[in-house]
């Protein structure tokens, strides 16, 4: 009986294997507690091709922290600088948000996870911060427009992310059956009409 050959894999794909893997058990288990050697049992390889590919795991971490704060700011982006209402723009973020988080669970898990003592950034308050200078860009155009003081801007902007930022937290380790589309309609009805406006049941308006 013939014996079946195990496929061997390319650099480039073993690479993916191995941060595929890595940031599975960086997400459920945290990056301090998660060792070489349980990433290599995982992925089914020796320690040595870990430190060849990235040089251990802190090298491991960098990449996958870097690609899944690119990606998340790729995400936010386009929402953020393709015009329309100031309304459009809120709808447009939110959701944005939500679908990367429901795409990438584990990438996002990461990032929420506190930065290691040997890492320097990465953690979601840093890409949060990065993400709410563009909204700073949006608001201020609001607040000209309507004469108010500018001075105030960046307060707005951290309090429009770290809204959709924490929610998208709690619905993404909740487990909520919640849609995205719903949990995204929820937090614009707060951020749009306030406490005292709230509609009952809100939708998406703009998209």
């Amino acid at each position: 009986m013939a014996t079946k050959k195990r496929t061997r894999l390319s650099a480039a794909d073993r690479r993916e294997q191995l941060i595929s893997v890595a940031q599975v058990m960086f997400a459920e288990h945290g990056v301090q507690p998660t060792t070489v050697e349980d990433i290599a049992a995982a992925a089914g390889v020796t320690k040595p091709l870990i430190y060849e590919h990235f040089g251990g795991k802190e090298g491991l971490y960098a990449v996958i922290v870097d690609r899944a704060m690119r990606q998340l700011l790729e995400q936010l982006i386009n929402p953020l600088t393709s015009g329309g209402s100031p309304r459009e723009l809120l709808e447009r973020t939110a959701v944005a948000l939500l679908t990367y988080i429901e795409s990438n669970p584990a990438a996002f898990r990461v990032l929420l996870r506190d930065s290691p003592t040997w890492h320097g950034s990465g953690s979601a308050a840093s890409i949060m911060s990065e993400v709410a200078k563009h909204v700073e860009e949006v608001v201020v155009e609001t607040f000209v427009r309507n004469d108010l003081d500018t001075k105030v801007v960046p307060i707005y902007a951290q309090m429009l992310i770290g809204m959709i930022g924490f929610t998208g937290e709690w619905w993404i380790e909740s487990g909520s059956d919640l849609s995205r589309d719903t949990v995204a309609a929820h937090m614009v009805n707060l951020a749009w009409r306030g406490l005292d406006g709230l509609e009952p049941e809100p939708t998406l308006k703009t998209l």
